[in-house]
Formats: structure tokens, C-alpha cells, sequence
């Protein structure tokens, strides 16, 4: 099932953040998505965010060989193979179904404190249930000060 959303790399070029958009085909696969950010040059953490079908989204971020998670909402793993794949990989059973009407973010809340965005400030941001994915995500791009090439990648991605 082709999945509707966006997927966006972040890495450090000359020193400078840059973000590009990502082919829709990663949206599928942790693998495909891995393989798309240790594409990136290795200098300053490079990340991937990927935001599927507006019910949650994920970052990957590379710290030399560690390669760390985020998922939005746990829940998204019943329906969503991507989802389901970053479980796995965290080794976190799929919720029950009576936590299935909440959001559960799962993984290491604290990867963009070196930008900024300590843990307790993504908690906050995450647990704003009256936003979508995509505005969490707006939120934490200004939060690590990547607002505008983020913006620009995220539109050119989701078309």
C-alpha cells in the first residue's frame, strides 16, 4: 500500500544545515529510510523526518555509528508497516487495544538537544494531541532552527 506524506533529510553541508526532499518510496520501508540518511554525510548528526498519511511521523538521526528513533504515536504501528518496523527495531511490543485511542511517542526524545530541543521541550511538543504530525514537525524544525529549509524540502517533497 503506497503511503501519502513526505520525507525530508537534514544534513550539515560546508557547515551549513540543508534540507532535501526525500523519493516517497522511503515512506514504506526502515530500510529504505536508514539507507537514505547514512546516505548523508556523517558531519553534525544528519537526520531524516518522514510524516506519513497525516497520523504521525518519524526521525531517524545519525550520531556516528548509533542511529537514533523517534515515533510521533506508537498507535500508527496497528495500521502502518514503517511504524511497525520502528517497534521492532526499539524493541517495543505494539500497544494493546484498549491504549489504541491514545498517543503514545516512543524513542529518544532527547535527539536534537545538541540543536536545542531538549527533551522535555519535544515532550511538550508531542504531547499536543490537537495538532498534526506536520505542525509538530513545523514546530520542531523552528525549535532546532531549520524553519525555512525544512519548509522549502517538506513542500517540494510532498508534491
Amino acid at each position: 500500500m503506497a503511503q501519502r506524506g513526505f520525507a525530508v533529510a537534514g544534513f550539515r553541508d560546508a557547515g551549513e544545515w540543508r534540507c532535501e526532499p526525500l523519493p516517497p518510496a522511503v515512506l514504506g520501508d526502515l530500510g529504505d529510510l536508514l539507507a537514505a540518511l547514512r546516505a548523508q554525510a556523517p558531519d553534525g548528526g544528519p537526520f531524516v523526518i518522514a510524516s506519513v498519511d497525516d497520523e504521525f511521523f518519524l526521525v531517524a538521526r545519525q550520531d556516528g555509528h548509533r542511529i537514533s528513533l523517534l515515533l510521533s504515536d506508537m498507535t500508527a504501528a496497528v495500521e502502518y508497516p514503517l511504524a511497525a518496523q520502528v517497534l521492532e527495531r526499539l524493541g517495543e511490543e505494539p500497544p494493546d487495544d484498549d491504549e489504541l485511542d491514545e498517543v503514545w511517542p516512543v524513542g529518544d526524545l532527547d535527539l536534537f538537544a545538541d540543536l536545542g530541543l531538549p527533551e522535555d521541550e519535544m515532550e511538550q511538543l508531542l504531547d499536543d494531541i490537537d495538532r498534526y504530525p506536520d505542525e509538530m514537525l513545523d514546530s520542531i524544525a523552528s525549535s532546532i532552527g531549520l524553519a525555512e529549509p525544512y519548509a522549502r524540502a517538506s513542500a517540494q517533497a510532498a508534491q
